[in-house]
């Protein structure tokens, strides 16, 4: 890692900014440099937050989130029907665990990197740019042995043109059953958040990375 307390680092030739992560709390990532008309458009394919515990539980077993903001401040609707569509007969009976994308799997930069597991081309306002991916070690029997046990889903809030290609590479064995993208989360407080309510699979049968 580039830096310790960064969780995800990405960098422009011309404008370095970074989305940055406070150490103590992994799961919370600032994206305020969003409204910032001088942020990296790199930025934006990146999201290390990872807030799941936003509200407590209500008693019977389902999250509550308070009305949800767009970015541009509208509110957002509920969604018309749940994420991840009826579990497959090979994985009834087994939990749900949602499995995070960067810096839970793999390490991602715009920066070279000459020992690179994967390089993925991202178009980006109409340009062509090579992020440069790590894979975490023992990623692939990570991911093997998972698949054997639990239904498996990928849930991360980096952008889909980004994070689906790295996903075809990393997961060779067809592990996650489902993939969710940003458009997936709720943005809430100036965050993205996972909402695991909006699942659609019972919440305590369901274990987030």
């Amino acid at each position: 890692m580039d830096n310790p307390s960064i969780i995800t680092q990405v960098t422009n030739p011309k404008e370095e900014e970074i989305l940055s992560c406070s150490q103590d709390k992994v799961s919370q990532c600032n994206l305020s440099l969003k409204k910032q008309r001088s942020r990296s458009i790199f930025s934006t394919l990146f999201c290390c937050f990872r807030d799941y515990n936003v509200e407590s539980p209500s008693p019977n077993g389902t999250s509550v989130l308070p009305p949800l903001v767009e970015e541009n401040g509208g509110l957002q609707k509920p969604p018309a029907k749940y994420l991840l569509p009826e579990m497959t007969i090979s994985d009834y009976g087994k939990k749900c665990v949602v499995i995070d994308l960067d810096e839970t799997l793999v390490h991602s930069s715009f920066k070279p990197i000459s020992n690179a597991d994967f390089i993925v081309p991202v178009e980006i306002d109409g340009t062509i740019h090579q992020v440069y991916v790590l894979k975490r070690p023992h990623v692939d029997k990570f991911l093997q042995r998972m698949g054997d046990l639990f239904e498996c889903v990928l849930f991360t809030a980096s952008l889909a043109k980004y994070a689906d290609p790295v996903a075809d590479l990393l997961d060779r064995w067809g592990v996650f059953t489902a993939r969710l993208f940003r458009e997936s989360c709720v943005f809430h407080r100036g965050n993205y958040v996972k909402d695991l309510s909006r699942l659609g699979r019972e919440l305590s049968k369901v274990v987030i990375d």
